[in-house]
């Protein structure tokens, strides 16, 4: 579904204002929006995948290890499709909250991709390069929206997810290095930094990010962890057209409204990842190889 048909119906859940804000600049966060109920709920289920990367040694296609991990020092940087783990995942990301704040910026008919639990880990959880999403797994239209769930109480210190405002009207970037890695990194010179705006919030507060906008973090310098339970969803008509980074046996559920009858097709193009059908590399290794070279 495109923009200006979206724009058109009414929310269900965040204000007008809020919406016109997501499609003006890209992302708005809603405070505090989910209950104590859902946050216990979803606590608990991440504290079980702690207690089980414990007998990880090595990061694999599913739990993303933080450099000094250990069994006695649990360390995680992500949980990849964490309704695979745990059903509690896939309770709220199909729920009637979810799924209203989604179709507030996609349409009435939502439609689930992939999510993943980013920790951000206490005393250095990794920093994430400026990149934008939608290469990683295009669709034939721009609605695919993230929701960026706080599990606790966020603050500057803790890495927060920062944005440039606007930028989800701009080009695409070429998500490549040199050599044809990828990187999902996009230079500093590229944009304005001075529209950059940082996300923080209380416990329970959702972030809403457009699939074009220009995104980071920096490094967790605090003593508190920073989970975000990230959740992908676009329009019941808006297709994927490339193998879907994080595979789910939920990937392409109708979580709300029904399912379409013609696809959505936004005539600007998008770049095109790896093929991801052999199983996902994640950008990391290749920013790390980058980041080094900056301060040698």
């Amino acid at each position: 579904m495109l923009d200006d048909k979206i724009c058109l119906e009414k929310p269900l859940l965040i204000t007008s204002r809020q919406k016109e804000e997501y499609f003006e600049d890209g992302a708005v966060l809603i405070e505090s929006v989910v209950s104590e109920t859902w946050l216990h709920k979803i606590r608990r289920a991440s504290d079980e995948i702690i207690e089980r990367s414990r007998k990880i040694e090595q990061s694999n296609g599913q739990y993303i290890l933080e450099e000094g991990h250990s069994r006695d020092n649990p360390r995680l940087k992500r949980l990849s499709s964490p309704v695979d783990h745990h059903n509690a995942f896939w309770d709220f990301i199909s729920s009637e909250i979810s799924s209203q704040l989604a179709a507030d910026v996609v349409g009435p008919d939502v439609k689930y991709h992939h999510s993943k639990l980013n920790y951000k880990w206490a005393n250095g959880g990794t920093k994430f390069d400026w990149h934008q999403d939608i290469q990683s797994w295009p669709h034939t239209d721009y609605s695919p929206v993230t929701l960026g769930l706080f599990l606790y109480d966020c603050t500057s210190d803790q890495g927060p997810m920062v944005t440039i405002k606007k930028s989800h009207k701009g080009p695409l970037f070429n998500m490549y290095d040199k050599n044809q890695n990828w990187v999902l990194s996009i230079p500093e010179k590229e944009f304005n930094l001075n529209l950059a705006k940082e996300h923080i919030g209380p416990a329970g507060s959702v972030l809403l990010l457009n699939c074009r906008t220009i995104h980071s973090s920096r490094p967790n310098k605090s003593n508190r962890s920073r989970p975000m339970l990230l959740s992908v969803y676009s329009s019941a008509d808006s297709m994927p057209y490339t193998s879907n980074p994080i595979p789910s046996p939920y990937s392409g559920t109708i979580v709300r409204g029904k399912r379409a009858a013609w696809a959505s097709h936004d005539p600007r193009p998008c770049q095109l990842p790896p093929d991801w059908s052999t199983g996902y590399v994640g950008p990391w290794a290749h920013q790390n190889q980058k980041n080094e070279m900056g301060r040698t």
